[in-house]
């Protein structure tokens, strides 16, 4: 019976980590790589890069939307950097345009995701792609998968110029707040983007919980000085306060003479 509860142990064990790397090597869905999404307004901007980060929660992750205009380049290996590893960006709805203007879906593309890579091959090199992948949630990193000027879009109403809540690397850039949306342009870029973004209110909430958290100590230490006087006025009463220095006369304390 324990040799027959090994072996069952052992075949779930096999068919969870089979399972686990399906999940891992499985890929893309042609779905997915086929979900319905505009990037016509992207497009139409100057730059060679042009991401718009959509707007978030104060705890969950937005996505971003981001249009590649190639540059003789054939083929995007995207990823992001963590502190152990590369490891693949998840993404979606994915399009290609060649130079002629002519657009494919992703399904049709050759879009193979690894476990520290999702590489996209395109057919024509000078052509453009575009797709979508998470955004963090107040904080952007994406390396630059492409060399040539590069613009990023954040969330209407939010900012980067506070040096406590915000900043943007790589420096070099130029900002404009257009239709209370700040847009940040480098002419020319090739390092990874770093962008902290916030809103104003939080610069507002945190200094109130500033003053609301000195007031509390301020008020913490008053009542700890008067607990402390009170004591001392007590021990004064009942004489067990008593400066040995003073107390040349070798005697008795003071209250018990």
């Amino acid at each position: 019976m324990n040799r027959r509860l090994a072996f069952a142990v052992l075949v779930v064990g096999l068919l969870v980590t089979m399972a686990g790397c399906s999940a891992i090597f499985g890929g893309i869905s042609d779905e997915d790589l086929d979900r319905e999404q505009d990037y016509d307004d992207l497009r139409e901007r100057d730059a060679d890069v042009v991401i718009e980060i959509e707007d978030v929660g104060l705890v969950s992750d937005g996505e971003f939307r981001a249009v590649y205009d190639l540059n003789d380049t054939e083929e995007l290996s995207l990823h992001r950097s963590s502190f152990y590893r590369d490891r693949a960006l998840d993404v979606h709805s994915v399009r290609y345009w060649y130079p002629n203007g002519t657009v494919v879906t992703g399904s049709e593309l050759d879009v193979d995701q690894g476990r520290s890579n999702t590489n996209v091959h395109v057919p024509d090199g000078n052509g453009t792609v575009a797709f979508t992948g998470s955004a963090g949630s107040r904080t952007f990193h994406l390396p630059a998968y492409v060399s040539g000027s590069y613009e990023v879009i954040l969330p209407e109403g939010y900012r980067t110029t506070n040096f406590l809540f915000g900043d943007v690397n790589p420096g070099g850039y130029e900002r404009e707040v257009v239709d209370d949306q700040e847009h940040l342009t480098w002419e020319e870029n090739d390092r990874p983007i770093s962008i902290r973004y916030y809103l104003p209110r939080d610069v507002t909430l945190f200094a109130g919980l500033v003053v609301l958290v000195v007031a509390l100590g301020g008020v913490g230490v008053a009542y700890y000085y008067r607990q402390m006087k009170r004591l001392q006025e007590r021990r004064e009463e009942m004489g067990v306060d008593v400066d040995v220095d003073d107390d040349s006369g070798g005697g008795p304390p003071p209250g018990f003479r």
